[in-house]
């Protein structure tokens, strides 16, 4: 796809007909006709959802595949500094924005001891991953990852590990990482080469165990009891801390809400938030159908809905004044590289796993997920896209640079334009029937009920006083047709266009490699009259972004 949009002018106003735009070739032409009905919607800057918190769009990194190694750490690459972290790798993390990032894991944390990762590296013992049968070497560990972190501008969100790990591990890990001085594990900290404390705040305390496929794998109810007591031991060590229990592994869990309502009824007075993960494919769930796909970030809408319930309904039980926040900390697309060699390492270091390559509906996916975070800012204050290079990631890398795949994208324009302030807004438009979905691709998912009526444009929009700015992003999931977006805007009134651009493209299957890394690219829009009332046409098949200066 090439990298612009070729233009026309402005052809009548936009009360009337809308705008229409002209592509190249590879994209093909595309116009709204007169008589199609638009989506509608008004801007009123006084109904707002929230402050989106600065966390919305982290990111993930776990010791598995190449995302460690050969990914944030190499120290064979000639692109590595004198750490061993890849500096052109740094500079795209750092040049986003990624505001947080979790680290060691993922199923990997459940069977990580963290003293294995610190210390001379000459010391730390190479050791057996059973969660994807890898070699860890530990040569990169929790002071490195804190670095690192620290280096590109992000805070660290550390994982816990409650399958093989107790409480009191946990507690050592806080002393360890918060605590200034004059205790055992600080003072191990300081002999580390590591004086000042690393202050973390953020902990998930634990990760997915009720799934059967975690190590330590055990019931709500003792998990519940395990994190109160964790909980209390780590803020004995650091009051501060921001704790995340550990909630159900997605809505295709047999045990899902269950397995929440019951932690919660555990943990709820010692943590802050719970934790949702989903990935999403276009395969057994969609039935294969790209228009289904391009819907199923109502899926994540909708879990986000039900585990506020049960956060609010525990809330309710217990009479408490404190209200939880949701924790995303796992969401993308994955479907392809989910079996076989894609998720065994047979023993090998840093082997090639789950490195799902991604395409254009993919991009649009994620747009949507984004979009389904941005309209329910008033719960969700932790999100982080899994994960960040190499493995089911928006980054690969290889021995001379790097390639942004298709994702890369939608999440570079959350993380740019969704600033300040959610708005509560209202489309109104048409759209598509999806009655029913299908089996989820994980072996123990059970199916969730189908969406109903669907819009054709999913629309979120976001004002940031301070800079006196407002954005809209908009996925367009008519797979044949532009949609007309009409804008009424209540008490602003736009000055100017700062950015309008979109993905979009002929092939929703199309790819960046690394002999073709700009087949999906953003593709710039002739801007749009500017006024209380605009009309804007977006292409079929799209995920865009208009920015505009008040």
């Amino acid at each position: 796809m090439t990298a612009d949009v070729s233009r026309r002018r402005f052809l009548k106003d936009a009360s009337q007909a809308g705008l229409a735009l002209a592509a190249t070739s590879s994209v093909g032409r595309f116009a709204v006709a007169q008589g199609e009905r638009a989506t509608r919607v008004v801007i009123d800057s006084d109904r707002q959802v929230a402050p989106i918190s600065q966390y919305l769009f982290g990111s993930f990194l776990e010791h598995l595949g190449r995302a460690i190694y050969e990914g944030i750490y190499d120290p064979g690459s000639k692109l590595s500094d004198s750490n061993g972290f890849r500096t052109d790798v740094m500079r795209e993390v750092h040049e986003l924005g990624v505001p947080i990032i979790r680290y060691p894991g993922g199923n990997f944390v459940s069977g990580y001891h963290w003293l294995d990762g610190v210390g001379p590296r000459k010391s730390r013992p190479t050791v057996l991953d059973r969660a994807w049968n890898t070699l860890e070497t530990n040569q990169f560990g929790s002071n490195e990852f804190v670095t690192w972190a620290r280096q590109v501008g992000a805070e660290p969100l550390f994982g816990l590990n409650f399958g093989t790990g107790s409480a009191e591990d946990a507690a050592a890990l806080v002393e360890y990482c918060n605590v200034p001085k004059g205790t055992k594990w600080s003072e191990l900290r300081r002999s580390h080469g590591f004086d000042q404390p690393h202050a973390v705040k953020y902990w998930c305390v634990g990760n997915e165990m009720d799934g059967p496929w975690q190590i330590g794998h055990m019931p709500a109810r003792e998990y519940g009891i395990k994190a109160t007591d964790a909980a209390r031991q780590m803020r004995a060590v650091d009051p501060t801390v921001k704790l995340v229990a550990c909630g159900s592994s997605g809505p295709f869990m047999p045990t899902y809400i269950d397995w929440d309502c019951t932690v919660l009824e555990e943990c709820y007075d010692d943590v802050d938030g719970i934790s949702l993960h989903r990935y999403w494919g276009n395969a057994e769930e969609t039935k294969g159908d790209s228009s289904i796909f391009l819907a199923m970030n109502l899926a994540m809408d909708r879990q986000i809905h039900e585990i506020v319930a049960v956060c609010d309904t525990v809330q309710a039980r217990k009479r408490s004044g404190k209200q939880l926040f949701l924790s995303f900390d796992e969401w993308n697309v994955w479907y392809r590289a989910r079996s076989g060699d894609a998720v065994d390492g047979h023993g090998k270091p840093a082997p090639h796993l789950l490195e799902e390559p991604y395409n254009l509906e993919d991009a649009l996916v994620v747009g949507g997920l984004a979009n389904s975070l941005i309209r329910h800012s008033d719960r969700v204050k932790v999100a982080c896209l899994a994960q960040l290079v190499n493995v089911i990631a928006p980054f690969m890398t290889n021995e001379s640079g790097i390639l942004r795949q298709t994702i890369y994208y939608p999440y570079a324009w959350a993380l740019k334009y969704a600033r300040g302030r959610a708005l509560s807004i209202a489309p109104e438009g048409p759209g598509y029937e999806v009655a029913s979905l299908g089996r989820p691709v994980e072996a123990v998912g059970i199916p969730s009920p189908g969406f109903g009526q669907v819009p054709y444009l999913d629309v979120v929009a976001t004002l940031d006083p301070d800079k006196k700015t407002a954005t809209l992003l908009v996925l367009n999931r008519d797979l044949e047709k532009p949609r007309n977006l009409e804008i009424a805007w209540h008490d602003l009134t736009p000055a100017s266009v700062i950015a309008f651009e979109t993905i979009t493209g002929s092939d929703l299957k199309a790819m960046n490699t690394f002999t073709d890394p700009s087949r999906v690219v953003p593709q710039k829009l002739e801007n749009p009259h500017v006024g209380a009332k605009m009309s804007v046409a977006l292409p079929a098949r799209s995920y865009s972004v208009l920015s505009l200066a008040l």
